[in-house]
């Protein structure tokens, strides 16, 4: 152990659930409790050793404002324990890490909780703004003649709801939506859809061989209203096929596509929290470490091309960290799409791309099939945005173990145009 070095202690999280599947009535707080609750729990930690609770929410609900702060509380974690939500996009599980990583670093914390969250069901549908000035202005009539001219304003149109789920999953900036996106890298890396269903295949086929070693990491949950268990991630498929997935319509591009629903993330519902602790903490814990944080980053890059985030922020992180590409035993890639992952396989590789892109001499290196996602990625385990890059981290160090391997990458695109890395490592 090391001056300065953060230590992951324990993790846990709930089963991932397709969105409006069993987790359809659960607050995204409650995911949230469970996941907290269970990390308490599970290492006899009395929550009043916390230093802060830090967690990642996109679609924080209205109902429970800063999120996390609602999280501890009904944990039971102490009310002098702040709480603090963060939202980074795809990597709000990365930068609750990130953001509780610095703290310990800089002395102001010893011990916190960090992960992140999202329910994807429970994302409202919502109506235009001047639907909102209409009814104002229908409370702020008085009289009959001014609640008649109010209502005289009413056009069937202003009842016509939007998709906030569909507007959060589009670009401001470029325009695309983020299945778009990885049709521009399918585009611009000739990627076929064959490849990407086969990818799409293995993901599936690896988190279902990996069903029992999940089990690790995943607490039970009972949800309302029928309290029937769910123990296991919901979306991987046993009879997954590639006849089945060939048969899918491309979704994004529906005349010239090549990205389907079979070959991309699953949207989800889930939690994730983990204990990171500094070097005094983790000497005197009754149990191993999980691993240390060797360095993270984050990058920025153009929207329409998000999917390749990983491969900028992996360059920095390992760049900080001093080590390259092929120092990484395993290594995790969400998969936000099958086509952004090979993309990004595709891009560590080329030269071409490091010096122009990277601004480097040589390229990032080679991503070995076997190494990558070896327990199967969001295509299959699904992607609740608030909760997967925490999801990532716990499941790499998971691995890591029982595998006696001391190194791993794990990495996520962002929408908007940004990547998210860390490397960590067992002692």
């Amino acid at each position: 152990m090391g001056a300065g070095t953060v230590w992951i202690l324990g993790g846990v999280r709930t089963p991932f659930a397709k969105a409006g599947g069993p987790f359809k009535h659960t607050p995204v707080h409650e995911l949230g409790r469970i996941a907290v609750g269970e990390l308490i729990a599970r290492h006899g930690l009395d929550p009043a050793r916390l230093d802060e609770v830090i967690l990642g929410n996109c679609a924080q609900p209205a109902e429970a404002a800063n999120t996390a702060r609602v999280v501890a509380l009904r944990a039971g974690v102490p009310e002098r324990v702040p709480a603090a939500t963060v939202h980074r996009n795809c990597a709000s599980g990365m930068e609750s890490v990130a953001t509780a990583a610095q703290r310990i670093r800089l002395g102001d914390a010893r011990l916190m909780v960090a992960g992140g969250m999202e329910s994807m069901s429970r994302i409202p549908l919502m109506y235009p703004f001047e639907y909102g000035e209409f009814l104002e202005g229908l409370m702020r009539a008085k009289t009959p003649f001014q609640k008649l001219a109010a209502f005289s304003r009413f056009q069937p149109a202003l009842l016509k709801p939007r998709v906030a789920l569909a507007e959060g999953l589009t670009d401001p900036v470029c325009g695309l939506n983020m299945g778009q996106t990885a049709e521009v890298l399918a585009r611009e890396f000739g990627i076929r859809r064959e490849r990407q269903d086969e990818f799409a295949l293995m993901s599936h086929q690896r988190a279902v061989a990996a069903r029992e070693r999940l089990r690790e990491e995943i607490v039970p949950v009972f949800p309302a209203p029928r309290n029937e268990i769910v123990a296991d991630d919901v979306g991987p498929r046993d009879g997954q096929t590639l006849e089945a997935l060939g048969k899918l319509k491309p979704y994004f591009d529906r005349r010239n596509g090549t990205v389907s629903v079979g070959n991309a993330c699953q949207v989800t519902d889930g939690a994730v929290a983990l204990l990171l602790g500094d070097d005094a903490t983790a000497a005197s814990w009754p149990s191993p470490p999980l691993g240390r944080i060797v360095s993270y980053a984050f990058a920025g890059l153009s929207p329409a091309r998000m999917g390749l985030g990983p491969v900028f922020a992996a360059a920095r992180a390992l760049a900080t960290a001093r080590l390259e590409l092929a120092d990484m035993e395993l290594i995790e890639i969400n998969e936000a799409f099958a086509v952004q992952v090979l993309a990004c396989l595709e891009a560590a590789r080329s030269q071409a791309f490091a010096k122009k892109e990277l601004g480097r001499d040589h390229a990032l290196g080679e991503i070995p099939l076997e190494r990558l996602n070896v327990n199967g990625g969001a295509i299959a385990l699904g992607h609740p945005v608030g909760a997967s890059g925490a999801r990532l981290l716990l499941t790499l160090l998971l691995e890591l173990r029982r595998r006696g391997l001391k190194r791993g990458l794990a990495s996520l695109c962002v929408g908007g145009g940004q990547g998210a890395a860390f490397v960590l490592e067992r002692e």
